[in-house]
């Protein structure tokens, strides 16, 4: 059956049963559509297009209409150039061959007598026109432009907007007319020259320089869309024309970037828009999204930015999820231009870490970690451990990273850093990236101060739960280097230390090797911790015997690694003493920048207190900026890179200076001369420390005792007596050195330095530098005056931190004013006497 209208073809297919049905119908009816395309019937030509074009919406071929399609353009029946122009658009594009025959007709209807033609031939020319056919009728698309008829001018400049797509190098010839059209009064015109004149600033930057001109013209065409009544005709939502303003905002943003004086003459009615504009419907708030992004965008005031980065966190308030996760994505973006503007909306970026939409949870993360800083680590990583216990799993590896990588870079001291790192540990251990975790270790090696204290946390977490596999290899290696400490010390708790015996210990870490969490690089860790407790002088002989079998059960493991291992161990324990060589502690890594450029290590240790993460709470709060003579430095690790610069020798030793109240500068220097002329050579490791334990330089503050303690007082004559050895005596002044060791921390060496006038004269601004080795650490206190007094004595401690056996050396350097002249000096010093950090 053959329909005769488009009509009656609609109704036969929805009156199809079965899709083979309509299938049929379709070919029996294209058969139809052909056969007549054959007869030239102009009339059976428009209805037979019709059809054709209701198949091909329905998804058949009908590409056999092409050439019917231009003949009805040349018809001329409005009503078949209509539906010409209709089928040219849908089944031809711009790479078709046929297309070059529409260029003449489409360049006649262009100069058509009636405007709805044209109309025709610009709508086509804008959907299809490739880069020939833009170069063929771009001049008449120019002329058109300045056509009188608002409805021509209109569609003229999207297919000049299409011409510049198509052929950039044209884009000079629509600067002129172009600029006219910005001047029009109809809201088409308009819209569609901010279109064009947008997309030639985007592809040229010289068209940026010619519409800066037109700065002012955008501004009026702004404020009076702002300003005027009610328009029924451009009315949206109660706002005039959103539209344009969008599209005026967009191009202001492009003009006003990197330029102060457009930037200038915009401030005022960006702020209008800003204060004017309804927030209550989503109308107001696309047009308060682009007013930020271009206060963002251009060189705006500093008031402006904050009003702007004000109305993000408004956004977040906003209970459509699509506006607060483009307020999120956008915060994201301007988070680095201004933190502080950011910052006062904190609070409420972290309420979006609880919201339902995931989008908006990882967006808010996101932007929690980038607002993190030295002030507000403590309560962001506070909250987003919280987040930890309860986030996705998708989340949990990037949350462990940044979180470990922010206590890296942020930390206000170790203690807080270990806290910290604890407790990622245990709230996702199987999601914990193999650098962080050796980083961690790293860190622990490197704090002998905290490692009775770490090694009591991780022994008390691993007993709680050995499911986490980054908590057990911790807790695991921890335990086996550092045993000793934690059998002398026990479980460090907020009320006495709770003993720990030897078989407590090995118990657990049996009890790991035997879990069913357990993998092969956990019991490559158990068995190297039990082989290093077996060599410690506090694991009983019964307890070393049970190791010995444990490990001599392994000798045959069917994995190799484990096998190995187990044999190379067990062959340890026929050496005697040298097996305890072997298995001594392993020397701390050596120091280097991480992934963020920080050495956390130089951080000052933090309270060596027992607590329940009391620190990482915020309880045992200590400044995170050095201190150095009451002088506030902002980094400590930009103040050591800006005095030994990036490339320092390798020879350079760790220096610590107590530097006066003086120009920043002139300490800056001073340091750095402090290496200029040596009369020495440069220090070297002493033979007993091993050759990779390198240490970068240490400035901070000592800070391992809640408070700093007082100078001490002269020795009572029923106390040790200490002996002072003289380091420096020349003009008038003399500085003496008084040790004073302990037993139970060997290596540690604490110093008070004296500092006496001899004459009349006062010694002022004194300014003492010490430098030792690379294989110590110096730490000091500042100094109690840097104006010494005739007959007074100053005072400042000092602590060395060496290797059990080495020699305590000091290159000391000091200046000073007396009696008007500055003097300045440098000597070596080596004159305590030996095993002072004890015996290797």
């Amino acid at each position: 059956m053959v329909y005769h209208n488009l009509k009656a073809l609609i109704k036969g297919l929805r009156a199809c049963k079965t899709v083979a049905d309509e299938r049929a119908l379709i070919q029996q009816e294209s058969a139809a559509i052909r056969a007549s395309f054959r007869e030239e019937d102009s009339y059976a030509r428009h209805n037979n297009i019709a059809k054709l074009l209701y198949i091909h919406m329905l998804g058949s071929p009908a590409h056999f209409g092409q050439i019917e399609c231009l003949k009805l353009v040349a018809s001329p029946r409005f009503a078949d150039k209509r539906l010409g122009y209709l089928g040219i658009m849908l089944l031809l594009d711009e790479n078709q061959e046929v297309l070059t025959l529409v260029t003449n007709s489409l360049k006649n209807d262009m100069n058509h007598t009636n405007m709805y033609v044209v109309g025709l031939g610009l709508c086509t020319f804008a959907n299809i026109a490739s880069e020939e056919m833009s170069r063929d009728l771009a001049n008449e698309i120019e002329k058109l432009l300045g056509s009188s008829n608002t409805y021509i001018r209109k569609k003229a400049a999207l297919c000049a907007l299409r011409v510049i797509k198509k052929v950039p190098d044209l884009t000079d010839h629509f600067i002129s007319k172009s600029k006219n059209l910005l001047t029009d009064r109809n809201h088409g015109v308009l819209l569609a020259a901010i279109t064009l004149v947008t997309e030639m600033c985007q592809i040229d930057e010289n068209c940026l320089n010619e519409f800066r001109n037109a700065v002012p013209l955008l501004v009026r065409n702004l404020k009076a869309l702002v300003t005027t009544g009610y328009s029924p005709e451009h009315d949206v939502s109660g706002i005039t024309d959103p539209f344009l303003q969008v599209k005026v905002l967009r191009l202001l943003r492009l003009l006003g970037n990197r330029d102060a004086r457009a930037s200038e003459t915009m401030n005022d009615i960006l702020a209008q828009v800003a204060t004017n504009t309804d927030s209550t419907k989503n109308v107001g708030n696309s047009i308060l999204y682009e007013t930020v992004l271009t206060v963002l965008d251009i060189e705006a005031d500093s008031g402006l930015r904050v009003m702007a980065i004000n109305i993000l966190g408004k956004f977040l308030s906003n209970r459509d999820n699509n506006i607060r996760y483009v307020a999120l994505n956008t915060l994201n973006k301007v988070v680095s231009m201004d933190t502080n503007a950011v910052q006062r909306h904190r609070n409420i970026i972290l309420d979006c870490l609880r919201d339902g939409d995931i989008s908006i949870r990882r967006r808010a993360l996101e932007l929690s970690y980038a607002l993190i800083n030295e002030q507000n680590v403590r309560v962001l990583v506070r909250e987003l451990l919280a987040f930890l216990e309860v986030a996705d799993d998708e989340f949990k590896t990037s949350m462990t990273t940044q979180i470990s990588l922010a206590a890296e870079r942020f930390a206000p001291n170790k203690r807080w850093h270990i806290d910290t790192v604890l407790r990622t540990l245990k709230l996702a251990g199987n999601f914990v990236r193999e650098e962080i975790l050796s980083a961690f270790i790293r860190l622990v090696a490197h704090t002998p101060e905290l490692q009775a204290y770490t090694a009591s946390k991780l022994y008390t977490a691993l007993e709680a739960d050995i499911s986490q596999e980054s908590l057990t290899l911790a807790a695991v290696w921890v335990i086996g280097e550092y045993s000793e400490i934690l059998l002398d010390g026990g479980i460090i708790d907020d009320d006495q230390p709770k003993h720990v015996s030897d078989e407590g210990v090995l118990d657990l870490l049996l009890s790991t090797l035997d879990s069913p969490y357990a993998n092969h690089l956990t019991r490559q860790f158990v068995l190297g911790a039990i082989t290093k407790m077996a060599s410690r002088h506090t694991t009983s002989v019964p307890q070393q015997e049970r190791i010995s079998e444990v490990l001599a059960k392994y000798t045959t493991n069917p994995e190799l690694e484990l096998q190995q291992r187990a044999v190379e161990y067990a062959s340890l324990f026929t050496l005697g003493d040298l097996k305890v060589g072997v298995l001594e502690r392993m020397p701390p890594p050596e120091l280097k920048a991480t992934v963020m450029g920080v050495v956390s290590e130089n951080k000052p240790v933090g309270s060596t207190r027992g607590g329940k993460d009391g620190d990482l709470l915020g309880d045992d709060t200590i400044s995170p900026t050095p201190q150095i003579n009451g002088q506030s430095v902002q980094n400590n690790h930009d103040l050591l890179a800006e005095i030994f610069g990036s490339s320092a020798p390798a020879n350079t030793p760790p220096v610590a200076s107590s530097l006066s109240p003086q120009p920043q500068k002139s300490s800056v220097q001073d340091i750095l001369g402090l290496f200029d002329s040596s009369p020495n050579p440069a220090f070297t490791a002493p033979a007993s420390g091993p050759s990779s334990a390198f240490s970068l330089p240490q400035t901070q503050v000592q800070a391992e005792e809640p408070s700093p303690p007082p100078p001490p007082q002269p020795q009572q004559s029923a106390g040790p007596r200490l002996t002072p050895y003289t380091a420096y005596d020349k003009n008038e002044v003399k500085i003496t050195l008084t040790p004073q060791t302990s037993s139970v921390r060997p290596g540690v060496v604490n110093i008070l330095a004296r500092f006496q006038v001899l004459g009349s004269n006062v010694a002022s601004g004194l300014n003492f530098q010490a430098a030792v080795p690379k294989s110590q650490q110096l730490q000091m206190l500042p100094m109690s005056n840097p104006d010494v007094q005739p007959g007074a004595t100053e005072t400042q401690q000092m602590r060395v931190i060496a290797p059990p056996g080495s020699n305590v050396r000091l290159r000391i350097r000091v200046s000073y004013t007396l009696a008007g002249r500055a003097i300045q000096d440098q000597v070596d010093f080596s004159g305590f006497p030996p095993g002072l950090t004890g015996t290797a």
